[in-house]
């Protein structure tokens, strides 16, 4: 069944803390306190454009939700609650931080029907989480993960790559935390630099350097294996595009794409590729997918074909009737295999040394 979100942002709403790489404003591109009355006017636009058939969804995105005066969280949540009761909505959503929960919260917004929370964690390095404003430590991610969990509430984890002293291995740590935790979710950020924010600062100043987009790329390629053979839902990979969250605007440097995500996973099927022709001694291979998934195969402005041509080994990708979990990979003489995303999977972690 199809998955419908009805978003409704609340920035910096209740956050106790600046952190250094933050601008709620910017990054959701909503600059007004929300209300109980402009919840309802979003959900009731957004119901029309519903198929019938899609679960809907109403999450409170941006800010700290549960740091917020519990008589607002109340009067928000009041409104979703009411098309929840109705039938109308099967899930609310809320984000926050990991240090922003408690019994008596969880207990509220549970009886309000949430049923997902999403804890922006960024990091479980604790020297990334200092330099990076985080105002809390890792313990408290560890303590809110397992409270919300006991609550009977599916459990969110965001994570962000390229925070200020971070790496690979804090990342790929980071990654291995979480897969303890056993969310229902992840989300993963590469680190923008975006206006009027603490990090912008450090930049100009020298102080920062933001990882590059084939840093980025080389990393999240590592941590979606990790999440996929663990049976993890990543969710979303890189920040939402919007008419100011991209380069030039809002944002300033970093590894900014707006289909990162598929950079991503198209490189994971590259490093596939170059798997079979090496050990096959193919220099010609020809890849039969599903449709859906010729331009990730053939790479963003045919990357993988000219990357592979590099290293003298030539790439035609077809169109064939086949699922779109299924490869397969014909060399100059047939069929070399049909494998599923899982199977690339498994041998992508022993290729990254996972």
């Amino acid at each position: 069944m199809k998955k419908r979100i009805i978003p409704i942002f609340v920035p910096h709403q209740g956050c106790p803390n600046d952190c250094i790489f933050c601008n709620q404003k910017k990054i959701t591109g909503v600059c007004t306190t929300v209300t109980p009355e402009i919840v309802r006017d979003i959900i009731e636009e957004c119901l029309p454009t519903i198929d019938e058939d899609a679960e809907v969804e109403i999450a409170f995105f941006g800010g700290s939700f549960t740091a917020i005066d519990m008589d607002i969280q109340r009067s928000l949540l009041s409104v979703a609650k009411e098309y929840k009761d109705r039938g109308i909505v099967k899930d609310i959503r809320m984000s926050t931080r990991p240090d922003c929960i408690t019994d008596e919260i969880l207990e509220m917004v549970k009886s309000y029907g949430t049923t997902i929370i999403e804890l922006g964690v960024q990091s479980l390095d604790e020297r990334v989480l200092l330099d990076s404003i985080r105002g809390h430590n890792s313990d408290v991610v560890y303590k809110s993960a397992e409270m919300i969990k006991k609550h009977g509430i599916n459990l969110g984890l965001q994570m962000m790559v390229g925070l200020p002293s971070d790496s690979e291995e804090k990342c790929l740590f980071t990654a291995r935390e979480f897969i303890k935790m056993n969310p229902f979710c992840v989300r993963i950020y590469p680190t923008l630099v975006i206006k009027e924010t603490g990090l912008e600062r450090r930049l100009e100043s020298g102080a920062y350097k933001p990882f590059t987009l084939e840093e980025s790329i080389g990393i999240v390629k590592k941590l979606l294996v990790l999440y996929y053979m663990n049976n993890i839902n990543v969710i979303r990979v890189g920040l939402q595009a919007t008419d100011d969250i991209q380069l030039g605007k809002d944002v300033i440097d970093g590894p900014y794409h707006p289909a990162f995500r598929e950079l991503v996973e198209s490189e994971m099927i590259r490093d596939y590729i170059m798997y079979v022709a090496e050990s096959n001694n193919e220099k010609n291979i020809t890849l039969g997918v599903n449709k859906k998934n010729i331009s990730k195969c053939i790479g963003n402005k045919k990357s993988n074909v000219n990357y592979l041509k590099s290293k003298e080994i030539n790439l035609k990708v077809r169109e064939e009737d086949m699922e779109v979990d299924k490869f397969r990979f014909y060399g100059e003489n047939g069929l070399i295999a049909e494998i599923s995303v899982d199977e690339i999977n498994k041998k992508l972690l022993e290729i990254y040394g996972l």
